[in-house]
C-alpha cells in the first residue's frame, strides 16, 4: 500500500473576465496561505514575483482557457470563474468553483445555474436585450474575499 503525500490544493483562476481587485485579493490569498496559484488566459497577465502565483497564456479561441483548467484541475482544487459551464466541469471533476462576486457553486446549485444561463442565452438569441451584469461593486469584492477566506480556513487547516 502506498502512502503517498496528500494533494496540495491548487487555485485555478479564469483569468481573462477576472476583475483586477480579485486578481489582487488572490495574490495576498496565495502569499498568506502559501497556495500555489495559476492564473490561466489567452492574453499576457501580468502578475507579482512570487513563489506561489503563476501564470498561463493559452492560444486565442472559445473556450481555450476553460478547456485548459479543466484539464488541469484535480479533486479539491479550487477554481475562480463566473463561467458557470466551466465550474460545472470543475465541480463535475470534483473540485470548487467561486464566481468573483462571492458565490461559491455547488453540485445543489448548478443544475438551476446552468437552466438559467441557457435560458437567458435564449432570450438573447431570440433578440431580447437583457442587459449585463450588475457593475462590480465593493460589496462584491468584500464578499469574494470573506467566500475565499472561509474556504481557505476550512480547506487548508
Amino acid at each position: 500500500m502506498s502512502t503517498a503525500a496528500p494533494q496540495t490544493m491548487r487555485i485555478w483562476v479564469d483569468a481573462d473576465a477576472c476583475p483586477s481587485v480579485i486578481k489582487e485579493i488572490l495574490f495576498r490569498a496565495a502569499e498568506r496561505w502559501q497556495v500555489p496559484t495559476t492564473l490561466v488566459a489567452n492574453q499576457l497577465i501580468r502578475i507579482p514575483p512570487s513563489a506561489w502565483i503563476r501564470s498561463v497564456q493559452v492560444p486565442a479561441g472559445f473556450d481555450v482557457a476553460d478547456r485548459e483548467i479543466v484539464l488541469q484541475v484535480q479533486t479539491g482544487d479550487l477554481v475562480i470563474t463566473a463561467d458557470i459551464p466551466l465550474a460545472a466541469a470543475v465541480i463535475e471533476k470534483g473540485g470548487h468553483a467561486i464566481n468573483p462576486r462571492g458565490e461559491i457553486y455547488t453540485p445543489e446549485n448548478m443544475a438551476e445555474r446552468l437552466r438559467m444561463r441557457d435560458f437567458m442565452e435564449a432570450l438573447r438569441n431570440s433578440g431580447v436585450e437583457t442587459g449585463g451584469p450588475a457593475a462590480f461593486s465593493q460589496s462584491d469584492r468584500q464578499a469574494f474575499a470573506n467566500q475565499l477566506d472561509r474556504f481557505l480556513q476550512k480547506h487548508q487547516a
